[in-house]
């Protein structure tokens, strides 16, 4: 019987010092990747993942789509779980995916997450000057990121000394908002829904993060890097998107996009500064 063959054959190889070793081959892939974040850049965008827990896994392919149901083309691998898209372009959202594939080639679904961002332009030591002393360099414009004169029509926040008070204003159809300390830029994700200042200005405090919402109804932030009585030094970010209030976008939960506005302007002819 070709069984007893078979043990006579094995008791004759381990009688002669041979292992038998049987091997099997690995078709089982991993699981698909989970608690994928972003990290919003300018001009690239930085995707994390949680380690799987699976022991032979040898690294992670990411995939990026236009929307959330479109097709997902592989633009990269990694052995770990980071990983940056430095072929982003501001003002576009980007979809990311990724899989995980083991030592054998079996490569996973593509994660479940939704994950999607908008990288956009920012900036970091912009001075300001107080608006009565050097006008002409006294506000910011985020659209064109330059610095310019206070009452310019396009100017969205200036600097103001008011008898040792230290001011950042905005006009009377845009708003901004005190977000409180942050030990970064970054920490401040989201712009907020409401708490804008009735009086279109906000003391200025070192190492406090600014909301914006400007006059063409786009949202930008800024952190005060230090101030002085004759000028002020921040850093920024500003998100091209219109109406898009994700500053770091946060993890999504249905693919879509908030609502945008119209981006209608908001100017109106007069400022809200403190009488001189």
């Amino acid at each position: 019987m070709k069984w007893i063959g078979s043990f006579v054959l094995a008791l004759a190889l381990t009688l002669a010092g041979c292992d038998l070793h049987v091997y099997r081959t690995d078709l089982t892939p991993p699981s698909e990747p989970r608690g994928l974040y972003t990290r919003t850049g300018d001009r690239q965008l930085e995707l994390n993942w949680l380690s799987n827990p699976e022991p032979d896994v040898a690294g992670y392919n990411v995939f990026v789509s236009s929307s959330y149901n479109g097709r997902y083309d592989l633009i990269g691998s990694t052995a770990g779980t980071r990983f940056v898209d430095l072929d982003a372009r501001n003002g576009t959202t980007y979809y990311y995916a990724v899989s995980a594939y083991d030592y054998a080639g079996n490569e996973s679904e593509l994660s479940r997450d939704v994950i999607y961002d908008t990288p956009r332009p920012e900036g970091c030591g912009v001075q300001l000057f107080d608006y009565r002393s050097r006008p002409n360099v006294a506000g910011y414009d985020f659209s064109t990121y330059t610095v310019g004169p206070y009452n310019d029509r396009y100017t969205d926040v200036f600097f103001e000394n008011y008898n040792g008070s230290y001011y950042l204003n905005v006009w009377e159809d845009s708003d901004i908002q005190d977000m409180g300390y942050t030990t970064s830029l970054s920490e401040i994700g989201y712009a907020p829904e409401g708490g804008w200042s009735p009086t279109k200005d906000a003391r200025i405090i070192p190492g406090h993060t600014y909301v914006v919402w400007t006059c063409d109804n786009h949202y930008a932030k800024l952190r005060v890097v230090s101030v002085s009585g004759t000028r002020v030094v921040f850093d920024w970010a500003y998100q091209l998107q219109s109406g898009n209030p994700r500053l770091r976008p946060l993890v999504g939960t249905n693919g879509r996009l908030p609502e945008l506005g119209d981006g209608a302007l908001r100017r109106s002819a007069t400022a809200s500064v403190r009488e001189q």
